[in-house]
């Protein structure tokens, strides 16, 4: 069957710090190939929407499968979805991923014939099958296959992540991928899930609370299909076990593979294992993003971070005798007045590290959702993408967001700004001699990207499509196995 899949186009904080590779989607390409399809992949974040039309007329897909990872993308997937069946009316349309797994049945509803399948869990096992099960419309015995008859069998999980390994090759202009300086930047996942709670993240939800990994020779065997000079590991939490790093790090520096790394994990795992992260230092290990949410100990117990204050400065310490450049991020609470941003921006500019702000955002499939969906200020997908408040905020929205903008702005020119230029004039000049040109462009981007009156703005444009009001009555803690979209037959530590 000839195949085309798609990832939508980027997001607001995309536009400017980071454009990654779908990686999810390539190993989902990898499983139609090893299936025998005729697969193709077309990225909307570094491609156009006439690149996707010339597709659809010159390849005429039998079967279009869109990655939905991120719920602010949905209402672009609907409508893309409308139009692909206009043009293709026999053309078998699917969508996927992490998000729109907690949200199947309204996106189903919302392109009102247009998708004929969302497929909820792991895309590498259900997209497979799915397809199979096309050419006799048995769609409802596909795990994890909704469709507007309802939903069929409960997703089944990978059986082996060594299963499948990305297929980079369909893609293109893959110069355009990038994280901060590393620029290019490839992607590579060494784990999957997360063992942590946290009330605002949906990982854990997903996989239920689940953990597994690659092995070390299917790791590294991946590793040497990359050609970039950088490559940024998106495991939720990296060498969550120090052997495991241990284990592909031997291989590497075995087979001499040099890379400049950038990885996330958090504080309590860094410094357990702060010897591996050292093993990877020596590999080339440059960036590191600790998420620590809130910096006082009533934000972690919140956010259930199961962390405290001294421990994340004490990680911050290590990190920094370490040599690493560490970003950060922090969440703020839409209850911020003028006095708290005051004090994150002083807090922010005490420290070296790089500070990000994103703001509460209450996601299907998070803890959250049930417990603070029912205030929402607004129901439109777009503004679901961490960077817009969509819960009650204590000042006038505007001053909240020219808030924010202040402090986000002060935070960019910190690192982004002339003197940041200044002392990372020989990293930019050596990218756009190799003609890279992403990270250059990001510094002169923000205030065209970031600004109060865009994001007030936002909120004011007509909403065709809605997510679905929260039913039932408050509670104060969901039934956790609810949210889970796998159940993993065995729990592993």
């Amino acid at each position: 069957m000839r195949v085309l899949l798609v990832h939508p186009s980027a997001l607001m904080y995309s536009e400017i710090f980071l454009r990654l590779e779908p990686l999810g989607l390539e190993r989902v390409a990898a499983a139609l190939l090893d299936d025998g399809h005729d697969v193709r992949l077309i990225d909307l974040q570094v491609y156009r929407k006439h690149d996707l039309e010339r597709q659809l007329t010159g390849f005429a897909p039998e079967a279009v499968g869109f990655s939905l990872n991120y719920l602010a993308n949905v209402p672009e997937v609907v409508d893309l979805a409308k139009q692909i069946k206009v043009m293709l009316p026999d053309c078998f349309v699917f969508a996927g991923g992490h998000s729109v797994s907690f949200v199947a049945e309204q996106v189903l509803a919302h392109a009102e014939g247009a998708i004929d399948v969302v497929l909820k869990g792991e895309g590498e096992t259900g997209a497979p099958a799915l397809l199979a099960a096309v050419p006799d419309r048995a769609l409802a015995e596909v795990p994890g296959a909704v469709t507007a008859d309802g939903p069929g069998r409960p997703p089944a999980m990978l059986h082996s992540l060594d299963d499948h390994l990305p297929a980079r090759h369909l893609g293109g202009r893959r110069r355009k991928y990038f994280i901060g300086v590393m620029d290019p930047a490839a992607s590579i996942e060494f784990t999957r899930g997360c063992p942590w709670d946290c009330s605002f993240c949906s990982a854990w939800t997903f996989y239920g609370r689940s953990y597994r990994r690659l092995s070390p020779e299917a790791a590294v065997a991946d590793m040497t299909r990359i050609a970039e000079p950088g490559v940024f590991i998106v495991d939720d939490v990296a060498f969550i076990k120090a052997q495991e790093g241990d284990e592909i790090a031997a291989q590497l520096e075995q087979r001499k593979i040099r890379k400049k790394y950038y990885l996330e994990t958090r504080c309590d795992v860094f410094l357990r294992n702060e010897e591996v992260f050292r093993r990877w230092k020596r590999l080339g290990l440059e960036y590191m993003f600790l998420g620590l949410e809130a910096l006082d100990e009533d934000g972690l117990k919140a956010f259930r971070k199961r962390t405290t204050p001294k421990v994340n400065n004490k990680a911050l310490e290590v990190a920094r005798s370490m040599g690493l450049m560490v970003a950060i991020n922090i969440i703020a609470d839409p209850d911020w007045d003028e006095a708290h941003f005051a004090f994150v921006r002083e807090w922010a500019m005490s420290v070296p590290e790089i500070v990000n702000i994103t703001v509460q955002t209450p996601y299907p499939g998070t803890e959250t959702w049930f417990t603070e969906s029912r205030h929402l200020t607004t129901l439109d997908y777009r503004l679901f993408d961490v960077q817009h408040a969509v819960l009650p905020t204590r000042l006038p929205l505007h001053r909240f967001y020219t808030e924010l903008f202040r402090t986000q702005s002060v935070l960019a020119r910190k690192h982004l700004g002339f003197a940041a230029l200044a002392r990372t004039t020989g990293i930019a000049a050596r990218h756009v001699l190799r003609g890279q040109t992403n990270f250059v462009r990001m510094i002169w981007k923000f205030d065209k990207v970031y600004n109060a009156d865009r994001q007030y703005s936002e909120h004011q444009r007509e909403a065709r499509y809605l997510l679905p009001p929260p039913a039932g009555k408050p509670v104060a803690a969901p039934d956790r196995k609810e949210l889970f979209v796998h159940v993993p037959l065995r729990r592993r530590p």
